[in-house]
Parts: C-alpha cells; structure tokens; sequence
C-alpha cells in the first residue's frame, strides 16, 4: 500500500473477527512505531502487548471508550517516560506520533485499529498502571486495538480548505 493511500483510506476499526494477530504482525506495527519522530530522538516510549482476555476485557470495563476491546484479539499500550533528560515536555507528541503510525501500520496489513485515548485522564491513568503494573514514573499514554476488521469502512476526504490559511489567519 502507498503511503498517501493509506492516510487516506485508514479508518478506525471498532468490531474484529475473533482470529489471532500473528506476533510478526504485532512487530511489525511496533517496529512502525518505534520509527516515529521524536524530539531530539530521544523516543520516550514504551510498548505493552496485550492480548490475554482477562486484562483486555477488565481495561474495557474500567474505560467508557474501550469496549472494543471486549472483541479484539489484541492491544499494544503505548507508554510514555516523560523524564526524558534533554526535551521532557515533547513525549505528548512523540507517543502521538508513534501511535499515528501504528495506526497506518496495521492498517497496511490488513487489520482493524483503533486509537484508545488514555492520557490526560487521571483515573485511567492510574487503573491502567495498577492492572499492568507499570512503574509509578511511566504514564499510560494511548491504546491501540487490533485485529482483523470485522467491518467495512471507506476511505473520505477529510481536507477542508476552510481550515488553511496563508501566511496569517
């Protein structure tokens, strides 16, 4: 796949099919990740796999916006130190990038994501910590749900010229 088709046809995937997602696929998707930009390339992140019912389901009930996961054979947690010695204030859109291109990353082959937003939210934060026994000093940033699309969206066009100014607003 392209990359400009990708962008533009990627659509969150809510629903999946119950087969497994191979871990050279999970890789893959971490792997994509793992080569987002970062400031000062200091990569602030780390990455949970999650794919054990138990935790998938008990994260689906403790988040409003996660009960995808009830149905997705796998999660990848992005997480995120952000004690980052040289550019500590960069990790938001560090672990946002890295989980942006997750997204396309699944999306090139052939799953279903969705990005689950846990950050700033301080409940989640902390019920998310406590279940995966993250240390105290990393923060749970996003969630990405994969899996095989169990329904069919279609790229559109997003761009809206209304939104873009030249030189001033």
């Amino acid at each position: 796949m392209e990359t400009m088709e990708a962008i533009f046809t990627r659509r969150s995937i809510r629903k999946y099919l119950p087969d497994p997602v191979s871990r050279d696929m999970i890789e893959n998707i971490l792997k994509a990740g793992m080569s987002a930009p970062s400031a000062g390339d200091e990569q602030p992140w780390h990455f949970i796999i999650m794919d054990r019912r138990d935790l998938l389901e008990r994260i689906s009930e403790m988040h409003p916006y996660a009960r995808m996961l009830k149905g997705a054979p796998a999660a990848l947690l992005i997480c995120a130190d952000p004690n980052a010695p040289k550019f500590k204030d960069f990790w938001v859109q560090d672990c946002s990038a890295a989980s942006e291109n997750m997204l396309l990353a699944a999306h090139d082959q052939g799953l279903g994501a969705v990005w689950i937003g846990i950050y700033p939210a301080e409940k989640l934060v902390t019920g998310i910590r406590e279940l995966l026994k993250i240390p105290e000093h990393m923060i749970p940033f996003s969630a990405i749900a994969i899996g095989y699309p169990a329904e069919e969206k279609t790229g559109k066009s997003r761009y809206e010229v209304s939104r873009v100014h030249d030189n001033v607003w």
